[in-house]
């Protein structure tokens, strides 16, 4: 009898107890051989994995949204930009069983997951909630959510449990599923949060970046204080390091199909004066750069999302600084101002005088979709966390990695996301001007418009073994600001998280810790989970490549938002 078996049979008779009729009567299961804690692509398909190996598992969330950013607005997939016949295991699953529900109602797609081209890939946040929910419980996995983390007892570095504001929870080995790294800081493993000086790792795209051009505005207002929206006065260096975030925004689900649209909800307490900034810009430039990206959906849709390419957008720059340390109220806090300024932002383009009548009249065609998020209101419940804590592990990703030295020798799946930074400061310059700053434009291959292949080593998501020995970090990763700019993409963390699961349902089963899994034992694992390890063939590296220079325009060709009759969603 294999040991997770024995194990499985001994928790069964831990949590459930003998009734007076000799009956057995179950409690409510707190120990699993794997315990995932947040349900984020990384999270809920290393919770996958690891049930699919035989191990039992409990996936705890500690809001009551499960899936992350793939349920949660992004509707819209990257992979796009990425070597597609590399992304199979639970991410090509997860996608064709998207597309599957909407063949079983009649619905043909514009694409088919099946063909690995560069096709665009979108679906609607219900359809990809019910698929998550489904997978999840096909695989035996147990879901709870409202368990927020509130602290982690060890037994010298092995996590032995954690305690959430719902219960706490034992088990072999512990997943930090979680967009901030949460149980990892939590545990005691190093961490970082801040940006590389140049230097550091020898990164060019390290330190501060300007790509964008200088605004040809004012700043301060008339007492020389900076207006709002401004994070920043003066430049610097630029090769230096510092605390600066890539800022963080909604992925929105919207329409101007009458028949599901719901009125955009009214900012609380606007204030036009906020938007000083953007008016002056408007003014001076033209209103080209100030919108948000419309990415075309099903069912008569657009996913609108911050514009990498745009001077101003719906992501609040700078607003995201202290997310990673606030406790559940002070990001409670950071959600609602995100949000408002969001219904501000599009409160402000759709009834300014500044925008011309056609744009202000756009903008107001817009509105939530009546079929998403009902018990959110509509809005999206989930923050686009782009990145945020950063382990310091066993081996820390940097630019090299992904551009000059592909290869490594325990690769657990193949990425090749751009390089892809949005904007980290917006500076005010004494004696004019304005700058936007942090942004890294897609540093991939063109004309073909994909990043370059890259091996994610096992390496990278295991903590230094003094630290702790029973824990995988699938998406607070080891890896530098610049590495995290490619990694930090939802195909990368499914797979990514995918053989974290797999990786820690062989850890419990042969009881070693997480840093003494032979990778001769875990390759045929991920292999048989759909895992492809071997980098594409006939492509080059970035030094060796021509047209290595990224695409400065900021944005990839988007398609055109449908028009006609779209297809009939649920």
């Amino acid at each position: 009898m294999p040991s997770y078996v024995a194990r499985s049979i001994g928790l069964l008779l831990l949590i459930c107890g003998l009734s007076l009729s000799g009956t057995l009567v179950c409690r409510a299961q707190t120990n699993a051989d794997v315990i995932v804690y947040g349900s984020t692509p990384g999270g809920f398909c290393a919770a996958i994995g690891a049930a699919r190996e035989g191990a039992s598992v409990i996936l705890l969330e500690p809001t009551t949204h499960v899936g992350g950013m793939n349920t949660g607005g992004l509707s819209f997939s990257d992979s796009d930009q990425m070597y597609r016949e590399q992304l199979m295991g639970l991410f090509h699953e997860w996608h064709l069983r998207i597309q599957k529900d909407y063949e079983s109602r009649g619905i043909t797609l514009p694409y088919d997951v099946n063909l690995k081209n560069q096709d665009t890939w979108s679906y609607e946040a219900h359809v990809a909630q019910r698929v998550t929910d489904a997978m999840l419980a096909e695989a035996g996995v147990k879901v709870l959510t409202e368990r927020y983390l509130q602290s982690v007892t060890k037994s010298g570095p092995r996590i032995t449990g954690i305690v959430t504001s719902n219960g706490t929870f034992t088990g072999r080995v512990f997943i930090d599923g979680s967009y901030e790294g949460d149980l990892m800081a939590a545990a005691g493993v190093g961490w970082r949060i801040d940006r590389e000086s140049r230097a550091e790792y020898g990164e060019s795209y390290a330190g501060r970046q300007y790509p964008k051009a200088r605004m040809d505005i004012n700043g301060f207002d008339d007492e020389g204080k900076p207006l709002p929206l401004i994070t920043a006065v003066g430049k610097g260096p630029d090769e230096i390091g510092d605390d600066e975030l890539m800022v963080y925004s909604y992925r929105i689900p919207m329409t101007k199909n009458a028949a599901n649209k719901v009125a955009m909800p009214a900012p609380k307490n606007y204030d036009p004066a906020r938007f000083e900034l953007i008016r002056r810009f408007v003014k001076r430039h033209g209103e080209g750069k100030v919108n948000f990206s419309y990415l075309p959906v099903p069912n008569d849709k657009i996913d609108a999302n911050n514009a990498i390419g745009s001077q101003f957008s719906i992501g609040l720059v700078g607003g995201a600084k202290d997310w990673a340390e606030a406790d559940e109220a002070g990001r409670a806090a950071i959600l609602e101002a995100h949000k408002q300024y969001t219904l501000e932002f599009i409160h402000f383009m759709k009834t300014d005088p500044v925008f011309s009548k056609k744009r202000r009249d756009d903008i107001a065609g817009w509105g939530l979709c009546a079929d998403e998020f009902a018990a959110y209101g509509h809005f999206p419940p989930q923050l686009y966390v782009r990145a945020s804590r950063r382990m310091k592990g066993m081996h820390v990703m940097t630019q090299a990695d992904i551009l000059d030295k592909p290869t490594k020798p325990d690769p657990i799946m193949v990425a090749s996301f751009p390089l892809d930074s949005h904007d980290c400061r917006r500076v005010a310059i004494k004696g004019g001007g304005v700058i936007n700053e942090g942004t890294i434009f897609p540093v991939r291959q063109m004309p073909e418009r994909i990043g370059y292949p890259h091996h994610v080593p096992y390496r990278a998501i295991l903590p230094q073994p003094t630290e702790c020995d029973n824990l995988l970090v699938p998406v607070a990763l080891s890896c530098t600001h610049v590495a995290m700019s490619s990694l930090r993409i939802e195909a990368t963390w499914m797979l990514i998280g995918q053989s974290a699961g797999i990786a820690a349902a062989l850890a419990a089963d042969q009881d070693v810790a997480v840093q003494d899994l032979p990778y001769a034992k875990l390759k045929p694992r991920l292999e048989a989970q759909g895992q492809v390890l071997t980098l594409p063939k006939g492509f080059k590296p970035f030094k060796s490549a021509k047209g290595t220079e990224p695409d400065k325009s900021g944005v990839k060709k988007k398609p055109p938002v449908p028009t006609g009759k779209p297809p009939k969603g649920d």
